[in-house]
């Protein structure tokens, strides 16, 4: 299945606007899938980066009580981390430290996907061009176009992440759970 849903990506001249659409279908199928180890399975198995992140860039945009209109990017992400929410409807019985910890993993697998399609290749745009494409910008050793909102100072990361951590502190009202606290490191 992945490797299918890899070359459907692939195969469209707009590899950006075939990930988007088959994202939407399959959105609502990840939504219902009841247990966090499957849900994990299917996004780390995952061949399309590019995929990956329309599907997680969906699932964030849905938990958001105030959905964003920003392009995907670090401020984008650094947004997911402060307005998002804990709206799955399937998941199993679980604490509800734990379902945070699922939501930082997810933002963290949403970002290194996200480097992998924009920021670590050395092409501009490699994943979201198509194959034939590829081949004039390799040629050319074209450098990577970043966002605006691609420019965040570690002041922002670190005013989110504080923001989040006041969050937590509200809903657990306990200590956090060493997990929570290593993800917050490996997101920072």
């Amino acid at each position: 299945l992945q490797r299918m849903l890899s070359i459907a990506v692939e195969v469209d001249k707009s590899p950006n606007c075939s990930s988007c659409k088959i994202a939407d279908v399959i959105f609502p199928f990840i939504l219902n899938i009841p247990l966090r180890s499957q849900r994990e399975a299917f996004l780390n198995t995952m061949e399309s980066q590019l995929l990956r992140c329309k599907l997680l860039e969906l699932w964030f945009q849905h938990s958001c009580d105030v959905p964003t209109n920003l392009p995907l990017s670090l401020a984008k992400i650094l947004y997911f981390l402060t307005h998002s929410s804990l709206l799955l409807q399937c998941q199993e019985e679980t604490a509800t430290w734990q379902r945070w910890d699922e939501m930082l993993q997810y933002l963290s697998l949403l970002l290194l996907s996200y480097q992998n399609v924009i920021l670590v290749f050395p092409l501009a745009e490699h994943l979201r061009t198509s194959l034939n494409d590829r081949m004039d910008l390799i040629i050319q050793k074209v450098k990577p176009r970043l966002q605006d909102s691609d420019n965040v100072s570690h002041l922002d990361v670190q005013l989110k992440i504080e923001d989040f951590i006041s969050r937590m502190r509200e809903i657990l009202g306990q200590p956090f759970p060493l997990q929570i606290m290593e993800k917050l490191c490996l997101l920072r």
